[in-house]
């Protein structure tokens, strides 16, 4: 095991962090590292210091009962109302917020005066 300041990282092949460094292109090909947060599986070729492969841990299927089941597609129901209802509200407002928005730099527009634009060759 590999272990940083953030991370717990379990590496196929074991090598001290000295020959890490140091290491050649003939000896170990790639690395696979599992993620402890997510278990996603890396396979990371030091030669280049790249990402060569990402695989997701796969989710068992768990066994839901029918009641949990029900309960669960209609708190999903509500969760999908609740953020339609959200994004439109937001779809009224927001020709209100823009046309707000505009007014106020219509006005700071008109409050400046109009002037030439210095161009490069004017600053000689």
């Amino acid at each position: 095991m590999i272990r940083d300041e953030r991370h717990e990282v379990g590496v196929e092949k074991e090598m001290p962090i000295a020959e890490e460094l140091t290491m050649s292109a003939n000896e170990a090909k790639t690395i696979q590292v599992t993620c402890p947060c997510c278990e996603a599986t890396l396979t990371i070729d030091p030669a280049l210091g790249a990402v060569l492969d990402h695989k997701l841990r796969a989710n068992p299927q768990m066994a839901v009962e029918l009641k949990d089941a029900v309960k669960l597609v209609h708190e999903e129901a509500s969760r999908r109302d609740e953020k339609y209802q959200k994004i439109a509200e937001a779809e009224k407002n927001k020709s209100k917020v823009l046309e707000a928005k505009f007014q106020e730099l219509f006005k700071k527009a008109k409050e400046e005066p109009i002037t030439k634009p210095l161009k490069d060759i004017d600053l000689d």
